[in-house]
């Protein structure tokens, strides 16, 4: 679909931690930004990468001969963004329809402590857009509150990636917290699926997925809450 002016515009996050624990290199997911973006651009959507220290992002889940990932990161318009993306406390977040934080493991270190990841998703919020998040990426609501001083994942249903994936992956005790019980701290009701199988939750304008398996679901969610206004 060829995008309008008056063309919706997304907001993909990504995290700037390159270090899983000690263990090896992380960074963003790459499955969860390309699989998105792919629902966006057929939408005719604009969509805007954003990092939370700016610059080049590290990278996480690559697969050589992956077409999708191919498609993603050679296309001319993402692989000039991601070849300097900006920082999250430079984007007007004014301009965007909807923002969706992306997973993988880096997240847990630099979303929840990031005044632009909280200031960002407040002002979408608020403004009446989507917030959307997926594996990892919830990890930047368990910060996130609103004016009036309540979290945003207050009384909402949500998924991220469980306890039980956290173990089976065996980064249980690598990982800075639980992000499950990290987000029920703050009270959100945490749905979890079947381990590694798609499991996207809706509740008012806040769209969650578990795990990689769950990033084109929740593209699709953001369009489907975008078109019905």
């Amino acid at each position: 679909m060829t995008m309008t002016q008056d063309a919706k515009k997304v907001l993909l996050v990504l995290t700037s931690h390159d270090d899983l624990g000690g263990l090896r290199s992380t960074g963003y997911y790459i499955d969860e930004a390309a699989h998105p973006w792919k629902v966006f651009m057929k939408a005719g959507y604009h969509v805007d990468f954003a990092s939370i220290q700016g610059g080049v992002a590290p990278q996480d889940g690559r697969q050589e001969g992956d077409t999708e990932q191919e498609a993603f990161l050679n296309h001319p318009d993402v692989s000039r963004q991601l070849a300097s993306t900006p920082a999250l406390a430079d984007v007007d977040a004014g301009s965007y329809d909807a923002v969706l934080y992306v997973g993988g493991h880096g997240s847990m270190w630099d979303f929840p402590g990031s005044e632009g990841v909280s200031r960002v998703g407040r002002e979408v919020y608020e403004n009446g857009g989507v917030v959307a998040a997926v594996c990892h990426g919830p990890a930047a609501l368990v910060n996130i509150t609103l004016t009036d001083g309540k979290h945003l994942v207050d009384g909402k249903r949500v998924a991220g990636f469980t306890n039980d994936e956290e173990a089976a992956v065996g980064l249980t005790g690598v990982v800075p917290f639980l992000l499950a019980d990290e987000l029920a701290s703050k009270g959100a009701t945490h749905v979890p699926g079947d381990n590694f199988t798609e499991n996207v939750v809706v509740d008012q304008r806040l769209v969650t997925g578990q795990n990689p398996q769950s990033a084109t679901g929740v593209a699709r969610e953001v369009v489907a809450l975008l078109a019905a206004g």
